[in-house]
Formats: C-alpha cells, sequence, structure tokens
C-alpha cells in the first residue's frame, strides 16, 4: 500500500491575472520557490515530492502522518500568504489507484479535519509502508548530444519520456520528468521483468538504450535513494564489463 499527498496551488490562474501582463518572470521564480519549499517541508518528513504541473505536485507521504500534514500547511501558509493551497491524500495498492482515491476523495470533499477552512481532504493510512520507485535514464545520452543540438536533445528526450508515462500507465504507474535524463516512476506492483518488457518497447524504433534503478522501501525517500543507487551500480557494473540494464535495491 503507497500513501499518495496532491498538493495544489488554489485559484492560481485567476490570481496570475492580477499581476499584470508583465508576469512571467515573476511567476518562474515563484513557482521555484515554491517547489523548494514543498520538497524542503516533505523531504524532512522522509517524503519526497514531484511536479505533476508547476501549480500541482504529487508527495509519497508514506508514514507521514495528519499533524505534519497539517504542519507543512501552515508552513506553507505562512510563506507565501497571498495565495491559498489544499491537499489532497490517497492510498492504493499502486501510484494510479492512490492517484484515483485522492480525485474522488477531493471531488466528493471529505476533508481531514472538521476545520472548514483546512483544505486538507482525505484520510491518513496507517497501511501504506510500501513505496517503489524506478529511476530511468538514457544510457550514453551525452553522446546523443554529439549530433543532436540542445534544443534538439531537450525534445528527443521529452519524446522518450511521454512513452514512458504513457505505457508506465497501463501497469498503473506514475511517471515524472526530473530534468536531464532523468525520469522518476512511482512503480508499486510492477515486476523488473514488466518494466523490462516495457523499457524495450519504448526503445524498439530508436538506437538508444535505457537503464532503471529499482528501489523498494517503506517510505518515498528512502526508496528514491535506493533506485538512485541501484542506477549508480548499474554504472558502477558496467566500468567491470558487466552489462546490466535494470538492477533493484530494497532498503531493510
Amino acid at each position: 500500500m503507497i500513501q499518495l499527498t496532491i498538493i495544489r496551488i488554489e485559484g492560481y490562474g485567476p490570481w496570475t491575472l492580477t499581476l499584470g501582463s508583465d508576469r512571467e518572470a515573476q511567476l518562474q521564480m515563484l513557482q521555484a520557490r515554491i517547489y523548494h519549499d514543498v520538497q524542503r517541508l516533505f523531504s524532512e518528513r522522509d517524503g519526497i515530492v514531484f511536479f505533476n504541473r508547476f501549480d500541482e505536485y504529487f508527495a509519497i507521504t508514506n508514514g507521514i502522518d495528519a499533524d505534519d500534514h497539517l504542519r507543512i500547511k501552515n508552513e506553507l501558509a505562512s510563506l507565501y500568504d497571498n495565495m491559498s493551497m489544499s491537499m489532497t491524500i490517497g492510498a492504493g495498492k499502486n501510484a494510479f489507484e492512490a492517484n484515483l482515491n485522492a480525485y474522488h476523495t477531493r471531488k466528493e470533499g471529505r476533508k481531514m479535519l472538521d476545520d472548514d477552512n483546512s483544505k486538507i481532504f482525505g484520510s491518513i493510512n496507517s497501511h501504506a509502508d510500501i513505496a517503489q520507485i524506478m529511476h530511468i535514464d538514457i544510457d550514453s545520452s551525452a553522446k546523443v548530444g554529439n549530433w543532436l543540438s540542445p534544443y534538439e536533445l531537450t525534445a528527443f528526450v521529452m519524446k522518450i519520456y511521454s512513452r514512458i508515462a504513457e505505457d508506465f500507465l497501463k501497469h498503473n504507474s506514475l511517471a515524472f520528468f526530473l530534468g536531464g535524463d532523468n525520469i522518476m516512476v512511482i512503480s508499486n506492483g510492477m515486476t523488473k521483468e514488466q518494466a523490462d518488457e516495457v523499457l524495450k518497447k519504448v526503445t524498439a524504433d530508436n538506437d538508444i538504450k535505457l537503464n532503471c534503478g529499482i528501489g523498494i522501501g517503506k517510505t518515498g525517500r528512502k526508496a528514491a535513494e535506493a533506485a538512485t543507487k541501484a542506477l549508480d551500480t548499474i554504472r558502477d557494473l558496467r566500468e567491470t564489463g558487466k552489462i546490466q540494464s535494470i538492477y533493484e535495491i530494497q532498503c531493510p
């Protein structure tokens, strides 16, 4: 079971219009600050946050209780007193199910607290104690950059990300672009064999290979750490002549 919290900036579109036409640079700086603070506050509690859109974030919140959610929300409110943020909590056997449960909880207006102003929806699931994350990168993407200009390389990476997101969603897993050539997938319930099948399908019509480190832990941050360590292990093995595209590490 995995628990996700969706953090959303409420009324963001209409609010941005009040800043006038010369607002884009201000908004980009503001979005960067908000993401920094949301990531900091959840990671301090062993969670990890991914961009969904620039006004919405997905956090793996296994082990983060109701009081901590409220503390995080209150701190964000103190930092950004001119905008409203909401949180919606959902849990499930896999990431997509948790996402759906959060969606329906919000739609039905089921609040975590009696306080109508809390804007925290859903409830904590004490059984959410497993997070599985896949950390994927493009093997030798620097070499690809030798024959593609910087913008063409970005377009190519985003095309790969789009395919990964679409194909992993069929396995109830959610993929998030991290920047560079790195993607993380919340993949509870998927096996190494299923992941290998998806990655081979994504790369079937091009000349690249994908590396995939799989991390399993009780919390989002621990799973992400294990996934990155697994990806680093693939690189280390390659230096010894052992070619392996998928490697898994499970936290104790």
